[in-house]
């Protein structure tokens, strides 16, 4: 487990200057308010609530909610893209503690956190349910936990699945747009998520029944998410492997 979370993380680390690119890009154009809609829909109340962003990346949730006046800790286990947060951060003006913890490890006590928030992290976790159970032991009764995620990779072991990916290749192209699934160290990527659990698993389905186990009672999913956060460009790009979320609640 440890080898594979080492992997991970020289991915991201390699990663970590052009995804926060992507991330700038994100908060200077129309992302930034489709994705706060939705999270302040999900979160009315901003006082005296501490958020936990897991798996941050280069900060952009946790910057949207802290420019929204809401309490939130950024982590992530990729030094370079703390660094990466850290300076967005102080790009947009606010004060965000970035903190370099492993998902499934947090150095947090037992109900001390409101909610937990994150985007396109547990498909990437070599032990998700792991990582829940610990999300779970650091929520406070009737704490949230909010997942952004999508079936990634799941064309590796699909042949319709990968007939669809490759035409949304094709409608990037036609429709003159940037393809993001083109870059530097995909190819590292794909093989990576070869050997990551999350690739195999019919998601949200598998989420809820971890959830549940792990101890939350109120579990729900939403399918169609992708059609309120993302841009037009984004639709295009992964519209064979659209974005949900779920909610779950302790």
């Amino acid at each position: 487990m440890h080898a594979k979370i080492e992997k991970i993380i020289q991915y991201w680390r390699k990663r970590a200057d052009s995804y926060s690119q992507e991330n700038i890009e994100e908060l200077a154009g129309s992302s930034t308010s489709f994705w706060l809609r939705e999270l302040e829909q999900l979160l009315p109340n901003k006082k005296n609530i501490k958020i936990l962003d897991i798996g941050t990346g280069p900060g952009f949730l946790a910057i949207v909610l802290s420019k929204a006046g809401y309490d939130v800790t950024g982590i992530d286990c990729t030094d370079t893209m703390l660094e990466e947060a850290r300076h967005n951060a102080k790009q947009y003006h606010v004060s965000i503690a970035f903190k370099n913890q492993k998902a499934e490890m947090l150095d947090y006590q037992d109900e001390s956190i409101d909610v937990i928030v994150n985007r396109n992290l547990t498909w990437n976790l070599v032990d998700p349910k792991l990582a829940y159970a610990e999300w779970y032991r650091v929520l406070k009764p009737s704490g949230k936990l909010i997942i952004f995620d999508a079936n990634w990779y799941h064309y590796l072991y699909s042949d319709s699945l990968r007939k669809a990916y490759e035409d949304d290749r094709e409608n990037v192209k036609q429709a003159k747009i940037f393809d993001h699934n083109i870059g530097d160290n995909f190819e590292q990527m794909e093989n990576i998520a070869k050997e990551l659990p999350m690739t195999l698993y019919q998601r949200p389905s598998w989420d809820m029944h971890a959830l549940k186990e792990v101890g939350f009672q109120d579990v729900t999913y939403d399918t169609q998410v992708f059609q309120r956060v993302w841009t037009r460009e984004e639709k295009i790009n992964y519209a064979s492997t659209p974005l949900f979320e779920i909610i779950a609640v302790k």
